[in-house]
Order: structure tokens, then sequence, then C-alpha cells
């Protein structure tokens, strides 16, 4: 490790030396089951609305006021010896792993939940406020942190106040949860509670395990909880809801949104160990936990010696900050302003600290669907009317602000844009809630589109839906591409793609257009199928009937450019001249001559 990276570590080295004992030690003392068996025995609920974290306390630092540049190649030498070095704001660095796991996060949302539209920068962006992106990227190779990385204890004294629910499995303390690892999930948000109560935490680097210090686990964790309830973090209420569900704070959304507007303007990689650590904190005020683990005001450095009260590397303790003016929110950080210093400029779009939130829409008791037309589509287009539902409450008025989520069924490969099989809107101020373009597959038949309330048990209303066959190409002219006689000697063939066709519709090319080729007799009134002189061979052959003679081929189609090549048309032993006639759905008719001559004399 490099030997700034190391100063950047040395302060409060006892105090994690003592936390990862501790983890370490109640790890290895207790298997397993003992740990799960503790834990379930003690388990007590966490409050009700409890944040992710915990409401623990969080880096306040804001990104600089000017936006990044894009990263730029210097041509300086590279002290490694390399020519090239990428430059940049130093804020706009982010480690190499930590950047990763939130890309691949990303990656894993985008295919599980297209209709979320989470975009990487925003777990940067907490990443960034809750661990200063895993204390500057000090993980391993596969992801995990080097040392634990611990919140305060949740006593009640600032913070929420929640009682042991893991037997101290993941945070190591048997009295109290903390928030724990690169996300600061608390373990009860992690191992219960979460998709299916089964919790959300998540495995993300594929190793089999669920490990809150691991940042690929605890992104892709993160990510599916911004996601929930239907979320679309395009659209900006659902972005404030998920970030605020993260940590009740209206400071800390206004923070969290700051670096995720700053990371989108541009960043770079930077080397794992190397990243820019975050100074301020903000909190309630001293944690004092009593364990040899607590800093004035702040976290435990989250296991890497990096108290939240510090500047990093500089070795002297920072003058401790006063109490937020005001109480801190219920299970969550204090939002007041220190006095003495300017109030944070607002910013658009989100509440100021100690402002109320924003007003909940009032319950949706029903949905009803607006209009009685069925939905109907050809395959490979747009459906003409779009789904609508009105949202009402008990009185039978409109409810504005509702969100309304419209699923579509597994039965069918009809989408919504961007490839979604969901999607979630918000009710206008008439109620109305009116599903994106709906885009029909390939696949035909019927099924049934369902819009619910989010977070509400009520019926779902359906909307039955049919996708058709597109039409049948048509054609109504057929003409050889080559007036050449076509030739051949009995009991040869002709020359292979001998006769090549091309369909037409009203002087138009016809692509994929149906042809039935048949050699017929010449009868000029009723041809029919002749029994003796050219054939093709059957296609679907076994090796039994490979030879067996076949006079009708059936289901072969133009091509894009309306052509078609017939296949190799062999002869028996026949002589003479005979027909071959091509005909589509709509009427078209080509006969082509095929003269059969004798063999040479010997």
């Amino acid at each position: 490790m490099a030997a700034t990276f190391r100063r950047r570590f040395r302060r409060g080295a006892a105090s994690t030396a003592v936390a990862a004992f501790v983890l370490a030690a109640l790890t290895a003392s207790q298997s397993p089951d003992a740990t799960a068996k503790a834990a379930k025995e003690q388990k007590p609920s966490p409050p009700v609305d409890t944040p992710i974290d915990g409401g623990t306390t969080y880096y306040s630092d804001l990104p600089p006021h000017n936006s990044p540049a894009p990263p730029r190649r210097s041509s300086h030498s590279h002290p490694d010896g390399g020519t090239h070095v990428i430059t940049g704001p130093a804020q706009a660095g982010i480690p190499a792993t930590v950047l990763a796991a939130y890309k691949k996060a990303q990656s894993r949302l985008d295919a599980e939940d297209p209709g979320c539209r989470l975009p990487w920068q925003l777990l940067a962006g907490i990443g960034k406020v809750e661990s200063g992106q895993a204390g500057g990227g000090a993980v391993d190779a596969e992801g995990t942190t080097l040392r634990p990385i611990l919140g305060p204890q949740l006593n009640g004294h600032g913070f929420a106040r929640i009682l042991d629910t893991d037997g101290g499995r993941y945070d190591g303390d048997t009295t109290h949860d903390r928030a724990v690892g690169p996300m600061q999930f608390i373990p009860s948000t992690w191992s219960e509670g979460g998709p299916q109560h089964g919790g959300w935490g998540a495995d993300g680097n594929g190793d089999g395990k669920k490990d809150p210090n691991n940042v690929y686990d605890a992104a892709l964790a993160a990510g599916r909880y911004l996601c929930a309830d239907g979320r679309d973090l395009s659209v900006s209420g659902d972005l404030d809801r998920a970030v605020l569900g993260y940590n009740n704070s209206a400071d800390y959304l206004r923070t969290v949104l700051s670096w995720y507007t700053f990371y989108r303007k541009g960043t770079y990689e930077v080397p794992d160990g190397h990243g820019v650590l975050p100074v301020h904190h903000r909190g309630s005020h001293k944690t004092g936990n009593g364990d040899g683990t607590g800093h004035a005001g702040g976290h435990s450095g989250g296991g890497t010696g990096q108290g939240r009260s510090h500047g990093k590397g500089s070795g002297t303790p920072a003058k401790p900050r006063p109490k937020p003016n005001g109480p801190a929110r219920p299970g969550g950080s204090g939002s007041g302003h220190t006095p003495g210093t300017p109030a944070p400029k607002p910013t658009p779009g989100i509440p100021r600290p100690g402002t109320p939130a924003p007003a909940e829409p009032r319950p949706v008791t029903a949905l009803a669907r607006v209009g009685d037309q069925d939905l109907t589509a050809t395959a490979g287009t747009d459906f003409a009317t779009a789904p609508q539902v009105r949202a009402k409450d008990a009185a039978g008025k409109p409810v504005a602000g509702a969100r309304i989520r419209f699923t579509l069924p597994a039965g069918t490969d009809a989408r919504f844009p961007g490839n979604a099989t969901t999607a979630t809107v918000t009710t206008g101020k008439d109620g109305l809630a009116t599903a994106p373009t709906l885009h029909a597959g390939e696949r035909t038949g019927d099924f049934t589109l369902r819009a619910t309330a989010v977070g509400r048990t009520l019926p779902a209303v359906t909307f039955d839906a049919t996708v058709q066959a597109r039409p049948a190409p048509k054609a109504d002219t057929l003409t050889r591409t080559s007036d050449k006689e076509l030739t051949a000697t009995a009991g040869k063939a002709f020359a292979e793609d001998a006769v090549e066709i091309k369909a037409t519709y009203q002087g138009k090319i016809a692509a994929g257009v149906p042809v039935t080729a048949t050699m017929v007799t010449d009868d000029p009134d009723k041809p029919v199928e002749n029994d003796r002189g050219p054939y093709f061979k059957d296609p679907k052959a076994t090796a039994d009937n490979k030879d067996k003679p076949v006079r009708t081929l059936a289901g072969l189609t133009t091509d894009a450019d309306g052509l078609l090549k017939l296949p190799k048309i062999y002869t028996d032993s026949h002589t003479g001249t005979f027909l071959l006639r091509l005909t589509t759905d709509d009427g078209a008719v080509l006969t082509v001559k095929l003269k059969v001559a004798a063999p040479a004399a010997s």
C-alpha cells in the first residue's frame, strides 16, 4: 500500500484495531447456527419507517462549485514510467473497484428492472456521502473492505435507537445495531424486511455470499432498494423518495443530489486507496460509544481510522463541530445548519432543511379504467390506444400524485419503452395515469395488462390486449430474372439455382411473399402435378428416401429484394418439354419451360 494511503489511515488506528478484533472474535467464536440462533432469540424490531442506514451520521462535504471538465490526458511522464496520465478535478476521481461496482449494479438493474432507470452516478453520490467511496477505495481485489466500516452505535442518542438484531454478526455489536459497509446498511435492512422479507442483502460479485462489507454486494443491494415499489428514478419525485428512504433528512437529500449531479458531469477512475477522503460530517453530537470506536461527532471512521471529524492525513484532531441548530429528525440525522455559518443555498426542487416534507397524496381507495376499448395492434407496431386509469379517494374524487404501475404478463413480448415489462406513472391533477407507448412484439395472441396502485392493496384494473399477425405480403407479378433457355440432359440435373424469380406488387418489390413451385402437366385447361420428368429432392428427407422425387415445394419465400432462387432441379429418364408452375396466394402465376434432352449417342 502506498505511503500516502497509510498516512490517511494512521489516525484512529487503535480504535480500528479494537473494532476489527471484536468483529473477528465474534465471527470466529460463533458458528453460523449459533450466531443466527442468538440473533433470533434477541431480535427486536427496529422502529417503523427506520431509514435504510438507521439515520446515522454522513459526510456532508459538497462538490466543488465549478463543474468537472472531462478528464484529459497529460503528456508529462507518470512516476511509474508511463507517458499518459488521466487528470481532472480530484473530487471527480472514483476508486477503480468502487466505480466498477456501481456500474455493474446499474447493468444488473437495467436487466432486472429497466423501468427503474437507475443511474450509477446516484449510487456514487450515496457511496460518497455514506462512506467516502469505501474510505477512498480501501477494498481488496474482490471488492471487500480492508477493514470493517462501522457507523456509530444506534443507541437513541442523536440517532435511531435500534437494539441488536443480528447477534453482532455484521457489526460486532451485541447491544445495538450499527450501519455496516460502504453503503452503510443496518443489519435489519440487510438481512430482513427487504424483497419478500428475505432482506435487501445481495450477491453482486457472484461469490455466493451476501456481504454488506463488499462494495459489489452493497451497491447491488442499494440499487434494488432505490428501485423498489416501482420507482422510476428519472422522475424527480421517485428519485427524492428513494434517497429520503436511505436517510430521512432534507439536508442528506441535498448533499446526495449535489454529488449525483456533479458525477453526471464527468468522472474518472483512480487507483484503489487513492480516492479523496471527505472531511466534514453531519450528525447529532459526540457518539461516545464507550468502546473505543467513537470519534467526535461522526462514524468510527468506517473502520478505516479516518474519522468523519478530521481532515485526511493531517494527523491533527479537528475542532469539535457545534451541534446542529435544532433537534435531529426522528430516526435520522440532524438537518439544521451550524450557527454562525451561512445557511445552505437552496437547491431547486429540494426542500430546505427543517421544512416539512411535501404532503402525501390523499389515499387511493379505488382505480377506475378509462375507456372501454380493447387494445389491438399488429405485430411489430405500437398500440394506438394507451391504457388509462383514474385514481379516486373514498369520496370518489380524483387523486393527484398517486403512483400507478402498469404490468405486462410473462406470456407476451409486448414492451414499454426501454424494453420494460413494467411502467410506473404518477397521476395528474385529474387523477389520470396514462401508460407509456406500448409496442407489440412478434408473438401473436391475447394477453392481459394490469394496472395497480403502488403501496395500496386494491383490486387491479385489467386491459385485454390482442396482437394480430402481420398481413401476408402480396405479389401480383412473378417474372424470371433471366431469359436464358433452361435445358438439361436426361438423368442429369439443371444448373445450380437455374431458376430465379422476382416478385412485385403494384410495381414495387414484394419481400417475404410465399411461393409454391409445382411440376405440372401440359393440360391447358386443368394442369395437375406431373408424375414424370424434372423433380426436386425433399429438403427434409431422411437417409432412406433422400432420392425420392418431389414435384411440389410449398413454403418458399422471396427475400428482402423480392427474389427467390429455386432449389436444384433433377431429371429422370424422360425427355421432352416440361412445365414448372410458380404461384402465390394472391393468384400471381408464372410458368417456366424446362427442356430435357436425350443423352448423346455413345
